[in-house]
């Protein structure tokens, strides 16, 4: 990261992806920016210490660890910030890291099969829960329930992979 092009192109790269997962978080616009403003001067200040192998996953806990530490200084429950962040990770399957990627899939995979099929059709084909209820003949009930009950399967299994996350940074060639 000592490249000054290879850093401008990571900040270009994620600087828009950052600020929305800041915000997702913070909620607050200006703090989001400053938040991440705050982890791209830390990402520069260090560059001569970091060893980065993987930059999106680093970024990205970069952003989760300053958010927690400036509602931590605020004194606000870290656990509503824990679901923001795993909520937006689930809602964002496509846009992250093939590593973690894996992890994903490896977790939908423990998922009952009509679980997993409904939660797939809701987050990866985009149908509406109507069409997913008629497609599957079932009642739209069952549907939230299934995609309520896969959601929450999938973050009781990233609060378990929580510790690999440095593996995974570590492991990635940047």
């Amino acid at each position: 990261m000592n490249n000054p092009e290879i850093f401008e192109q990571t900040y270009n790269q994620y600087w828009k992806k950052l600020n929305a997962f800041s915000y997702t978080m913070t909620q607050d616009k200006d703090l989001a920016q400053n938040i991440v403003q705050d982890v791209f001067v830390d990402l520069w200040e260090r560059k001569e210490e970091l060893n980065i192998q993987a930059i999106e996953p680093f970024l990205f806990r970069a952003v989760k660890n300053q958010v927690f530490k400036h509602y931590q200084n605020n004194r606000f429950d870290k656990t509503i910030l824990e679901e923001k962040f795993e909520d937006y990770i689930i809602d964002n399957f496509s846009t992250i890291d093939p590593e973690v990627m894996d992890l994903l899939y490896s977790l939908l995979d423990k998922l009952p099969e009509k679980r997993k099929e409904v939660l797939l059709m809701y987050k990866f084909q985009d149908m509406t829960i109507d069409q997913i209820a008629e497609e599957l003949g079932i009642s739209k009930q069952t549907v939230k329930n299934q995609i309520s009950s896969a959601v929450k399967q999938l973050r009781e299994g990233l609060k378990d992979l929580a510790w690999l996350a440095p593996f995974i940074i570590f492991n990635q060639k940047f």
